[in-house]
């Protein structure tokens, strides 16, 4: 492979793909969730109409054809239940639960009788975990592993070449940030452990002369000695290398910084820094204490740790060597830290709540070709309107931060620090309600280009066609945040295999559009690349310069964890602490906010680095921006029903149904048997597919329906009864399921055929870059 990237533009121009994409899909073939639905079961049902009184012969024989039906599902789940990649893909989610539901379930006799309310509760958690490590196309640990793929324009369909040597090329556990900072807190407990640890001046802390300034606060005194010491607290100095470069005794120099410390000007505790592999970070941390007596004991610690993730990793797919290398981890967790090894889940708890996670990568890889890239001008289409989404954002984002800063300067050259704090909430506190107008305005446009007649239920048009409508309502030069220039995009295949691609015979559906971000930098990504270097070749070409990347905090509740952290920084960028320190003071071009100075060049506020490198001030916030507006990008008009709306090949808005909880009567009903034809009849009203998603504002994620299987049913029955009792008002968003699962392409190398998706990284060509290097050092001698 050459080491210069493909370059893959879109048809339209403006736009142009990374040459890698991922391959995202479940870890369990798609066919499983067909098993649910019991032959001719729903045939037989549909035989009742709405009005008809489900009583008498043919009612009867009805029932007892469920009876059996019911039966062998319950014995298929079992089968699904006792097998070892199923346990094993439980044991990651939920250790206890093979215990206290896989266990006694499997313990039971499947009969018409004895599936009373606890065994049918247990069937349903079977499925419920099946649907996920089936059809849901998440990328976690071995059931949801990370596949790649490259484009290859001398080809022209789409090629699969599913690998040797078994379903994945490689699988690794690590640890979640959150443990390792508990051994390191409970290391930091030993004051002789924490003689050894480099202070460093708290983020926003600003000296200058004999005075320390803070955000907000009038500028406080420091004498010249404290001021010596602060100046030397940049986290890679224990007090005693301090004392040392001030030549002073080390009591005076400790002394001097506890001070610092009562202050809050400066934190002196074991941090580790933020990274994909934590316990390699605090090992380098424990490595530089220099008495042997604390060294020792401290790295046997971790290595006890390490040792348990390596048995971990040792276990593999055998589910009982699993939880016991788990359990045995949690033991030696709660030994050494004094801490509870696992996270309660709820609201301020971030992803990852084990002491481990696991990723893995796919044997199987795909190759795609022309065919499919002649085919993306409505992919170009939504990118231009999401571009315009984000610039809107970006034009209301600046004057406010704008008139912070006139605020500040008033009061003398403003840093970074000040300017940061003078914005919280992040980026201003309207910033919700003004994306909401956005939003809003965008779907106005798309209403007007697609003109959707009432009451459709499928729209087609020509991206030639609305071409000059697009234009008209979108297209400018980006003009965002640097992440701006970045858009990940989902799209998915419906073709029956490779070869139909290859004949045209396929379309396209839009998943998610994930805008101003890269998605494919993110921890989970990177490291299961076989090749990181060549994601970092990509981001060169997209960013040849150095980039100004805010230090993010390590966890963030429900969103933010170590497997989502951005992993393609490169040496020349520069990292700036703005009030999370979570990064490595010993990398070079790490700043503090209270460093930068915010200054205005021609009317652009710029943030200004201390070696005098220049960048768009709008780059600092480049995250919190993202964050709000990465999953906004809709083209769909708001109502309780929406078409599939189609441009070309591609489906860009699949159809969905907005309905009441409560208006779902078949929920309430008792029988099983009459629930499974009173949901039939609600479908069959509502003209539905077989197979769909629907989202619950109760429950944590999208989950699978199939119209013909009872148990599927009933999990929906009591999804809508859960939410009817939370709020009667709410409402259940069910979307078609695009592609079905008979519409599954990718293949393993046994056959087995999987649900999937491409996630493409679509870069912006019409930025312009406004940043500016720092200046070259004079030659010596030069004037």
């Amino acid at each position: 492979m050459s080491d210069t990237p493909e370059t893959v533009h879109l048809p339209t121009g403006g736009w142009r793909l990374w040459e890698h994409f991922a391959l995202r899909g479940p870890g369990f073939p798609a066919e499983g969730v067909l098993r649910m639905a019991p032959p001719g079961l729903a045939l037989a049902a549909d035989k009742f109409g709405p009005g008809d009184a489900l009583a008498g012969p043919d009612w009867e024989a009805f029932t007892g054809a469920f009876d059996t039906g019911a039966v062998a599902t319950a014995e298929l789940l079992q089968s699904i239940a006792a097998s070892p990649r199923f346990r094993a893909a439980v044991a990651w989610q939920n250790p206890a639960v093979l215990r206290t539901g896989i266990a006694p379930f499997l313990n039971w006799t499947p009969t018409a009788a004895s599936r009373t309310s606890m065994p049918r509760q247990r069937e349903e958690l079977v499925a419920h975990y099946w649907q996920r490590f089936c059809v849901k196309n998440d990328t976690i640990g071995f059931f949801g592993p990370v596949g790649w793929g490259r484009w290859d324009l001398a080809g022209d369909g789409v090629r699969v070449d599913p690998g040797s040597g078994g379903f994945l090329a490689d699988s690794r556990v690590y640890f979640a940030s959150w443990a390792i900072d508990a051994l390191a807190r409970s290391l930091d407990a030993d004051p002789a452990v924490r003689a050894w640890i480099p202070p460093r001046r708290v983020s926003f802390v600003r000296a200058e002369g004999l005075s320390v300034h803070l955000p907000g606060r009038p500028a406080q005194p420091i004498g010249e000695r404290a001021r010596a010491v602060l100046d030397l607290c940049d986290g890679t100095m224990p007090p005693a290398a301090i004392a040392e470069a001030l030549g002073i005794p080390v009591a005076e120099a400790t002394e001097a910084v506890q001070w610092l410390v009562s202050k809050r000007w400066v934190h002196w505790r074991l941090d580790v820094p933020t990274g994909t592999y934590p316990e390699r970070e605090l090992r380098a941390v424990l490595e530089r204490i220099g008495d042997p007596a604390l060294r020792g004991p401290a790295l046997e610690k971790l290595a006890v740790l390490e040792r348990g993730r390596d048995a971990v990793q040792a276990a593999g797919l055998d589910a009982e060597a699993l939880t016991s290398a788990i359990a045995a981890l949690e033991a030696d967790f709660a030994a050494l830290t004094a801490t509870g090894a696992q996270r309660s889940k709820g609201e301020r708890t971030a992803p990852c709540r084990g002491l481990v996670y696991s990723d893995a990568r796919r044997a199987a890889t795909a190759t795609l070709g022309t065919a499919l890239l002649d085919e993306l001008t409505p992919l170009a289409q939504c990118l231009t309107a999401a571009r315009w989404m984000t610039n809107r954002f970006a034009e209301r984002v600046r004057p406010r931060l704008r008139a912070v800063y006139e605020r500040l300067s008033a009061a003398g050259p403003v840093d970074l620090g000040a300017m940061w704090l003078g914005c919280l909430p992040s980026p201003y506190p309207e910033a919700t309600r003004d994306l909401d107008a956005v939003q809003a305005e965008l779907r106005a446009k798309w209403a007007r280009i697609l003109a959707v007649p009432e009451g459709a239920r499928r729209v087609r048009v020509s991206s030639a066609d609305i071409a000059e409508q697009v234009r008209e309502e979108f297209e400018e030069p980006g003009a965002g945040w640097s992440l701006a220039r970045y858009f990940s995009p989902d799209v998915l295949l419906l073709a029956d295999s490779a070869d139909a691609v290859a004949r045209g015979d396929f379309e396209m559906v839009l998943g998610e559009m994930h805008s101003a971000l890269n998605t494919m930098g993110a921890s989970l990504f990177v490291h299961q690349h076989p090749d990181r270097e060549e994601l970092i070749a990509e981001t060169t070409r997209d960013f040849p310069g150095p980039r100004l990347l805010p230090m993010l905090p390590k966890e963030l509740p429900l969103k933010w964890s170590t497997r989502s952290r951005p992993s393609l920084d490169r040496p020349q960028d520069y990292y700036v602490s703005l009030v999370d320190d979570t990064g490595d003071p010993h990398r070079p071009r790490t700043v503090l906010c209270a460093d930068v100075r915010v200054e205005d060049r021609g009317g652009l506020l710029m943030a200004v680095l201390p070696d005098g490198a220049e960048f768009d001030l709008l780059d600092v916030y480049a995250n919190t921006l993202t964050q709000r507006v990465m999953d906004r990008f809709t083209l769909r008009p708001e109502g309780d029903h929406t078409p599939r709306i189609s441009i070309d090949k591609m489906v860009v808005a699949r159809e969905t149904w907005s309905f009441p909880a409560s208006e779902l009567a078949f929920a309430d009903e008792k029988s099983e048997t009459k629930r499974f034809v009173r949901a039939r009849h609600w479908r069959q009203e509502h003209d539905l597919p077989r197979f769909v998603f629907v989202v619950s504002p109760a429950e944590p994620r999208p989950f699978y329906v199939d119209f013909d299987s009872p148990v599927y049913l009933t999990i929906l029955a009591k999804a809508a009864r859960r939410l009817a009792r939370k709020d009667p008002d709410a409402r259940l968003k069910v979307s078609e399921m695009l592609p079905t699962p008979e519409q599954a392409w990718l293949t393993d190398d046994e056959g087995a055929a999987f649900t999937s998706e491409l996630r493409f990284v679509a870069v912006d060509q019409t930025v312009t870059d406004v940043s500016r290097p720092a200046p070259e050092p004079a030659a010596d001698g030069g004037a």
